[in-house]
């Protein structure tokens, strides 16, 4: 551990400056991904491991849709609304017939498709890394802020993230949906009784938590180099967010994403060779202390 490197990055203002935004940036990234990954296991009980998979098939819409369009907006919807099409497919003909199944089955499942959705990209994009370029409506100066630098798409993903999280936890806990939805997740067959179709709501669930990882993948494309398997590592550091902050908890999501973006930012000065260990190591903390994670709610008995 390189703890002097560490006591002079927190002596110079540029430095904390420089690392707090890209700790802000790596967390708002995760908090979308591993927001959408808690709903669809919220709700369906599904540990959707293709997830990381429609993160990546997000930045390549999105990469296309620039290529051939110009336009960021164009970009931006395409990869959300593209991987929420593809998601609401991949629930209604696959992922709906393992609904109950052994884990394994589903685990065998999601991983067939992260090695199909790897080869598409290989035959339709190439193997060769893409990259999307800033669009020009962000080629702008830096912000300066305490000798430091923050380039003006930093914030808007970060606002961007923000105003997208603050807008499903109000859908999931102040509107009659949201409702509707919580009581999917604890008594299915009641709702079905109340005359709701469960297997539309089912897709409509699964289809919005893959919106939100096309979301995180449109945003990355302009800072990202798009590969195949890009989607693999996010996916990991997504699963250790929804433990940390509790399966289900949007608010948990956010807590446990920032914190990892701050151990990510500043542990690649401190400790660049660990920082997986610290994750890893906090995680398996807060299932010692708390299995139900920070935000959780404990299962009822």
């Amino acid at each position: 551990m390189d703890f002097e490197a560490l006591s002079s990055c927190a002596s110079s203002g540029a430095c904390i400056v420089t690392q707090i935004s890209t700790a802000l940036i790596i967390g708002a990234l995760l908090f979308m991904v591993a927001s959408g990954l808690s709903l669809i296991f919220g709700v369906l009980g599904v540990i959707n491991f293709a997830h990381g998979a429609f993160y990546m098939a997000g930045a390549y819409f999105a990469y296309a849709a620039y290529q051939a369009t110009g336009s960021f907006l164009i970009a931006f919807v395409t990869g959300a609304l593209g991987v929420g099409i593809v998601g609401v497919i991949f629930e209604r003909f696959i992922m709906s017939r393992v609904y109950g199944k052994d884990v394994l089955m589903q685990l065998l499942v999601c991983y067939a498709t992260i090695l199909i959705f790897d080869d598409l990209v290989k035959m339709i994009v190439g193997a060769d890394y893409k990259m999307m370029g800033m669009p020009d409506a962000f080629a702008l100066p830096p912000f300066e802020f305490a000798g430091g630098f923050i380039p003006p798409y930093y914030v808007f993903m970060v606002v961007m993230s923000l105003s997208i999280g603050a807008g499903l936890w109000f859908v999931i806990e102040r509107t009659r949906l949201g409702k509707i939805v919580r009581a999917l997740a604890i008594n299915p067959r009641m709702v079905g009784a109340l005359g709701i179709n469960t297997m539309m709501l089912y897709a409509v669930v699964f289809g919005f938590g893959s919106v939100l990882a096309g979301v995180a993948g449109a945003l990355a494309a302009p800072t990202r180099t798009l590969t195949p398997g890009m989607g693999l590592s996010i996916l990991i550091e997504s699963f250790i967010v929804t433990v940390i902050g509790g399966m289900g908890s949007i608010g948990g999501a956010l807590v446990a994403a920032l914190l990892i973006g701050f151990i990510r930012a500043f542990g690649a000065i401190g400790f660049p060779l660990f920082v997986d260990g610290i994750m890893f190591g906090m995680m398996a903390l807060v299932l010692i202390i708390k299995p139900s994670g920070l935000f959780g709610r404990e299962p009822a008995r």
